[in-house]
């Protein structure tokens, strides 16, 4: 099942979400070799592709996950959440309708 997980940042946490990215972004490159990665990106803090020093605010990821808790544990265990720079994570079943 698809499970839609959402960070938010922790105010001013650029710096930390800078050192932790390459980490991020190799889990989330094993999710999408594994055929399970649906889509996965930031929240710009500003309107801009490119917010520069005003940083995100928060990020998402779609992914297949056998369950929940599986679902949770590897957001749980992800370098954003473990480095600090996201405040709080969601983590919930989605069913994708469209495009089909």
């Amino acid at each position: 099942m698809l499970y839609v997980i959402t960070g938010t940042d922790h105010p001013d946490s650029l710096e930390k979400r800078n050192a932790n990215r390459a980490t991020h972004i190799a889990r989330l490159k094993q999710l999408q070799d594994e055929g399970r990665l649906l889509l996965a990106g930031p929240f710009p803090a500003i309107d801009s592709v490119d917010p520069g020093a005003a940083g995100y605010s928060g990020s998402l990821i779609i992914a297949e996950f056998p369950s929940l808790a599986e679902a949770e544990a590897w957001a749980n265990a992800d370098s954003y959440v473990t480095g600090g720079v996201f405040s709080a994570i969601t983590v919930r079943p989605f069913r994708k309708t469209l495009p089909a």
